[in-house]
Order: structure tokens, then C-alpha cells, then sequence
């Protein structure tokens, strides 16, 4: 579940162990910082603080315990431990912890809630491509009649 591991020096491991390059960068906002805008990376972002805008990372999202993001998060695989006031886009993978609150929606493949953790909004799993399309919804609202 770490990515923090070091292997061969340059070289980061994500959760599933699997060596990654340069392009692989971990970005952190540390617990005294707040940034207030949108955050881009190809590699990881690491929030223990505050960020105040939408989140992009290609490879990982990572909010600890004590992090909020009060925005929108954009990944691969996002790792929740705090507070997200947002939706989350995850291509492969959502984990939301057992200390962590998300107020909004989640879009993934596949999902891990731990006991304890709280999703107010829904939930919408499968093929990210087919599910980030406007369509109409499997059922329809069922109207009373008028005679």
C-alpha cells in the first residue's frame, strides 16, 4: 500500500510494488501548507495539508489523515486517509480509509472502503471512458400519473 519504499535509488515503488522511473515524481503539501489552486503532475501527489483546487497526478493521489482536498481529484489510483470535498476520478482504483470523509462522488474500476470510512455522494464503478459520458440513467423515475 506504500509507495514510499525506495528501490534502485531514482526508482519508486507504487502499491502494487511495481517499479517506477522518473516520470513517477512524488509531490508533497506538507501539513503548514495550504496552495489554493490546481495541481498537475504526471507522477504522485502527497497532500498532509490543504490544497484548494483540483487535483491531477498520472500515477497517484494521496491524501493522509490530516490532508483535505476541496476539489476534484484526477488519477490512476487515489489513496484517501482525510477529507475530500469533491468528486474523484480514479482510472484503476479508489481506497478510502477508515479515518477518511469524502463529500462527493467517486468514478473508479475498482474500490476498497475500510470500516469507518464515509462516502456522502455515489458511488459508479466500471470502465472509466464509458462511465465519464453523459448518458441517461439505467432506470427511469417512475412519475405518478395524472387522470
Amino acid at each position: 500500500m506504500a509507495i514510499f519504499s525506495s528501490v534502485e535509488g531514482d526508482r519508486m515503488a507504487d502499491s502494487q510494488g511495481r517499479s517506477q522511473g522518473r516520470d513517477a515524481a512524488l509531490s508533497i503539501v506538507a501539513g503548514d501548507l495550504t496552495v489554493v489552486g490546481e495541481l498537475k503532475t504526471d507522477g504522485v501527489v502527497k497532500v498532509d495539508g490543504m490544497v484548494e483546487g483540483n487535483v491531477k497526478a498520472g500515477r497517484q493521489v494521496l491524501v493522509s489523515r490530516g490532508g483535505v482536498v476541496k476539489g476534484d481529484i484526477f488519477t490512476n489510483e487515489a489513496i484517501i486517509g482525510g477529507r475530500v470535498e469533491g468528486s474523484i476520478h480514479a482510472d484503476e482504483r479508489a481506497e478510502i480509509q477508515s479515518t477518511s470523509t469524502v463529500q462527493g462522488d467517486i468514478v473508479t474500476k475498482r474500490i476498497l472502503v475500510h470500516e469507518g470510512g464515509e462516502v456522502n455522494g455515489n458511488v459508479r464503478m466500471g470502465d472509466s471512458k464509458s462511465l465519464s459520458g453523459t448518458s441517461e440513467p439505467a432506470v427511469k423515475p417512475i412519475h405518478a400519473s395524472s387522470k
